[in-house]
């Protein structure tokens, strides 16, 4: 049965670059650690797509809304629908003693930030620096393996796959309290990760996404940060 757009879909991912194999993205954990990509702040396994929200690439949430439950499918994004082509305009030369003054000392594979637009420098002869400013998979076709692992139905579900994704934060470390009559969510997490980067900016953008997505559901929302002391042996 195809999906709609609103679902809560759970799935499984690896993106690589079509023209060399290279990995960009995976779910699986330990795919990335073979392919020196694993990222230790990055939390891997199925992961949560609201249907409709531009979670994923375009091309790929179509593929998914025709799906179904445990379907897989391999499926090519061409540039044009991924990060666009190559734009031989945002190729810029600047001279080294330029850089400099904006406090750069560059490198060939620096990324430097200049009126805005972040650029790689590609090359330095002559006191020149070429930078380029295209994004690093413009021009590239991408190849998405998907696999959808179920669609969520209970209210449960769907907020602990929500708050894990805004949060950055495993479900299991995640404590809910609900009371229907009054649509009040108390949101209890270990206390520590309350020195997180940016944690406090995760929270509002998970609450706008409650007060949005199940907003017949969660009209309240309270955030609870559980600390209890360390113990010494």
């Amino acid at each position: 049965m195809a999906f709609s757009k609103g679902d809560f879909v759970l799935v499984e991912y690896t993106v690589r670059v079509k023209e060399t194999g290279a990995l960009i993205d995976t779910t699986n954990a330990e795919l990335a650690k073979q392919e020196n990509a694993y990222d230790a702040s990055k939390l891997y396994g199925p992961t949560l797509i609201v249907l409709g929200k531009n979670w994923i690439n375009s091309v790929v949430e179509e593929w998914i809304l025709n799906a179904s439950e445990n379907s897989e499918g391999e499926i090519e994004v061409p540039p044009s629908k991924a990060f666009g082509e190559r734009d031989p305009s945002k190729v810029k030369v600047y001279s080294l003693r330029e850089l400099q003054r904006r406090g750069y000392i560059p490198s060939v594979g620096d990324v430097v930030e200049l009126n805005g637009a972040r650029g790689i420098v590609k090359q330095i002869s002559g006191g020149r620096v070429t930078i380029d400013f295209n994004h690093p998979l413009a021009g590239k076709t991408l190849v998405y393996r998907v696999k959808v692992v179920r669609k969520l139905e209970t209210l449960e579900e769907k907020i602990r796959a929500l708050a894990s994704r805004h949060l950055g934060i495993p479900q299991e470390d995640i404590t809910l309290n609900y009371d229907s009559n009054e649509k009040k969510l108390i949101l209890s997490i270990p206390g520590r990760y309350i020195s997180r980067e940016n944690i406090n900016y995760a929270k509002l953008a998970l609450a706008a996404d409650l007060f949005t997505m199940l907003k017949n559901e969660v009209q309240v929302l309270v955030f609870s940060e559980v600390l209890k002391p360390t113990t010494s042996t």
